[in-house]
């Protein structure tokens, strides 16, 4: 962890901060030694990084440590007090999970994970009132962690300084795989459902009470999350039925929302797959087998989780618990019972890149591919014919005509499979999700994502994920060019990194004023949606005005089937 801290503060040459708005400079001091802060249990010191003019609070435990007992429970509160001031200076241990987020990065991990880590532009006062962006990654519910160094928060705070309107960064860490979601009967009979998310909801009720004291506004907190992230947003826009716990005052969904296309499975179902893990510890046969599962020693419990032996489980996310979910994300959707409050939200072009199988190469196996998930033959043939194999509509644009012999092993209907699973598992979902908050008249802005970065081939298209350097200002490419990802901006024209700063700087507004408009970076506005004129901005590094509004139309036969035929008849 020390290697991270140490490689941000020399990425760039010292930066010397301005203030446009000059009000901000009434709002911060000039500070001796380390920063402080004194929350409800207790001192804090951090570090200072002078090369961006920002403090960090890290690793700052928010819950118990979910360990013995407390493994598979919802989170504790903090119930213990301290004197002296206490070491903020490192991010802690990342949840355990298994995957490239992970992996790749050789990331610290622990079951005593719960940890929240606070970026504010350096001297901030406890008076301050900033308003505050709260960073959930993604990764699938299965990995990921606020360690990983592409969602550092330096360089967007730092655009946030630099345009007038200074917000702290938040990240924090929640419990991942069955850690954070298992599920089946034990669990929903104790109640303990959906942990990963209750995570999170203990976060935000840690910031509510203590992020005054950094400086921030409670009452202008805003989460924001990409991919299961961005799900985990929506999980607590529902949360509850939708009761606001005024833990919030905006949302920003980046490739995610409240709702998919895929069957919620209920606790009977999964229970061959909680029966399969009790099976593979040796707790099958005990009278209690969750409290057995409590028992099993990490590294066992571990070897059994990144195994074969959970290699079944249809997803990890959202179940209903008649708890903290009290339906499917559709229904409550719906019927309106979620928290209303604005929202930026969108998705990539090519997504469906990211999600299709590979090797269709005739119409017979995009039939059989379709049907695998559920659809009946009519339903799979009405598919077929609003997803002809017709390359020129299909996804990505930037592959004309089929794969080339070199990438035979996409298939030769690769770009109508992309286009059907894109739209199945992404646009279906946030076209719907723009169409009822216009319908609750509640404010949201809808994007589209395409620009085709490096390490991505014109076969991948705009792909998942690809947008995330992009809003987080990430122009030195830090955490790339590794065997997973490779640096975006890499010589890039400077278009890339224009649209970079436009996005973030759109972002920033948001989470400053709520409103993407107040950006200061382009003249172009971005519409609020509206059922009388749908529009999303569209991104594009290629254009020549980086950004422009297009009619929401795109696909809409397929989509509307998929919405009227999956997401709105799953969802019930």
């Amino acid at each position: 962890m020390a290697w991270f801290l140490a490689k941000v503060s020399f990425i760039l040459p010292l930066v010397l901060l301005s203030f446009p708005d000059t009000s901000y400079s009434l709002l911060i001091t000039r500070q001796a030694g380390p920063p402080s802060v004194t929350l409800h249990n207790g001192s804090y010191h951090g570090t200072q990084n002078p090369t961006y003019g920002q403090d960090f609070f890290l690793g700052m435990p928010f819950a118990q440590p979910p360990v013995g007992d407390l493994r598979f429970r919802n989170p504790v509160s903090l119930n213990t007090t301290w004197t002296g001031t206490k070491n903020a200076t490192q991010y802690g241990h990342a949840c355990y999970g298994y995957g490239s987020d992970d992996w790749v990065l050789g990331n610290p991990v622990s079951e005593d994970c719960l940890t929240i880590n606070v970026v504010r532009p350096t001297g901030t006062k406890p008076n301050a009132q900033l308003p505050v962006g709260v960073w959930i990654y993604g990764g699938g519910a299965y990995m990921g962690s606020s360690l990983d160094p592409r969602y550092n928060l330096s360089f967007i705070v730092e655009q946030s300084v630099q345009m007038g309107k200074p917000f702290i960064g938040v990240s924090l860490n929640y419990r991942l795989q069955a850690f954070g979601f298992l599920f089946g009967s034990a669990i929903l009979k104790e109640g303990v459902t959906n942990i990963g998310y209750r995570d999170q909801r203990l976060a935000l009720h840690w910031i509510q009470e203590n992020i005054a004291a950094f400086g921030g506004d409670p009452a202008k907190v805003t989460i924001w999350g990409e991919s299961a992230g961005a799900g985990s947003v929506g999980a607590q826009l529902l949360a509850y039925g939708g009761r606001d716990d005024k833990l919030f005052r905006g949302a920003i969904q980046e490739s995610g929302g409240h709702i998919n296309s895929v069957r919620q499975t209920n606790a009977s179902t999964w229970d061959k797959y909680y029966n399969n893990i009790t099976r593979a510890t040796n707790c099958s046969r005990a009278s209690d087998t969750l409290a057995c599962l409590r028992k099993v020693p990490i590294g066992a419990l571990n070897t059994v989780l990144n195994s074969s032996v959970t290699a079944s489980v249809p997803y990890w996310g959202m179940v209903v618990d008649n708890d903290f979910t009290i339906a499917t994300g559709t229904r409550q959707l719906l019927d309106g019972k979620f928290v209303k409050v604005p929202l930026l939200h969108g998705r990539n072009s090519d997504e469906g890149t990211s999600f299709s199988p590979k090797g269709i190469n005739t119409t017979e196996q995009f039939l059989a591919s379709v049907m695998s998930a559920g659809p009946d033959n009519a339903t799979a043939a009405t598919i077929a014919a609003l997803y002809p194999d017709i390359p020129a509509i299909g996804i990505p644009a930037t592959l004309s005509g089929r794969p080339p012999p070199n990438n035979a092993s996409l298939g030769v209907q690769w770009k109508r499979s992309a286009a059907y699973v894109g739209d199945l598992r992404q646009h279906a979902s946030r076209r719907l999700i723009s169409q009822v908050y216009a319908v609750n008249n509640v404010s949201s802005w809808s994007y589209r994502f395409n620009v085709l970065v490096n390490g991505q081939a014109p076969a991948s298209g705009a792909a998942h994920f690809q947008e995330v350097a992009f809003v987080f200002h990430n122009l030195e490419g830090l955490g790339y060019n590794n065997s997973v990802a490779v640096d975006p901006f890499e010589n890039k024209p400077q278009s890339y990194q224009r649209l970079a700063t436009i996005m973030s700087r759109m972002w920033i507004g948001f989470i400053a004023d709520g409103d993407p408009n107040t950006n200061k970076a382009t003249s172009i506005h971005w519409p609020v949606y509206t059922l009388d004129n749908p529009q999303n901005i569209v991104f594009d590094a290629n254009v020549a005005n980086l950004l422009h509004a297009e009619p929401d139309y795109y696909r809409a036969e397929g989509i509307r089937f998929i919405s009227d035929r999956f997401i709105s008849v799953y969802g019930r």
